[in-house]
């Protein structure tokens, strides 16, 4: 009996999930990623790329490929897929796990300003400092467009899309990062306050804490909420638990 899991990707813990599940026997896996990075590391297993065309679409997939369990290890502010994944395992019955690493808390000598959206991070920084260092992602910079007497430093893996910022400098980079490297580059760029998103784990956890070093003010989105019923896990033990396989 062979088990197909079908892993929606684009985390580090994606990647050692469908690891660990091609080294079994008599498992199947199935890499999915949004196709928003150009060159993606390899992946063991099937990999596919591209959206599915909503829930519907999804469910159809599953169905059509023969999937048996669904994981959703995609980032945490990736609500659409994540909504989508859990529509399409009801209209299909099939069990779907969501893998989201713990997220970060503020330690002592933090100063954190909590956002509940882009936008209102946006608002938050003018009295926090004219140079910032937004590391959210290539998408959603427009929430910062109107900031025109801001300096902007943005990190993200891939050029980032307009509309922009217009005192913006780009700089493209993968993590993981170390507190040396974060705060060298705090100091050079003469930042007075960081804008993340709470993605959690270790990877790119530096930056906070070079923050709190250099006692920078950071504004941190939080974490938009998983769908109503749905119970996540915290690391890879935890969804090979749910799925029934186990670490070995």
């Amino acid at each position: 009996m062979s088990l197909h899991v079908l892993v929606l990707g684009g985390t580090a813990e994606a990647r050692e999930l469908a690891a660990l599940l091609a080294s079994r026997t008599g498992v199947r896996v199935t890499t999915s990623l949004a196709g928003r990075v150009s060159r993606p590391g390899a992946l063991a297993g099937d990999v596919r790329v591209g959206g599915f065309g909503g829930a519907q679409g999804l469910a159809a997939w599953l169905c059509e490929h023969h999937v048996d369990a669904v994981v959703d290890a995609t980032h945490p502010f990736a609500t659409g897929i994540t909504a989508n994944a859990a529509r399409a395992a009801a209209i299909t019955g099939l069990p779907v796990v969501v893998l989201r690493r713990p997220g970060w808390s503020a330690c002592s000598g933090d100063r954190w300003h909590e956002a509940a959206s882009l936008a209102e991070a946006a608002h938050l920084l003018p009295p926090l400092g004219r140079r910032v260092f937004l590391t959210t992602g290539r998408l959603g910079l427009a929430a910062f467009a109107h900031l025109a007497d801001l300096h902007f430093v943005v990190r993200s893996v891939e050029p980032p899309e307009p509309p922009m910022p217009s005192d913006v400098e780009v700089l493209l980079a993968r993590g993981p990062f170390t507190v040396e490297g974060e705060t060298v580059l705090l100091r050079e760029h003469r930042i007075d306050v960081l804008v993340t998103k709470d993605s959690g784990g270790a990877a790119t956890a530096a930056k906070l804490t070079a923050s709190r070093d250099l006692g920078l003010a950071v504004v941190v989105v939080r974490r938009p909420p998983l769908p109503e019923g749905v119970t996540p896990v915290p690391d890879v033990a935890g969804a090979l638990a749910r799925l029934g396989l186990g670490l070995r």
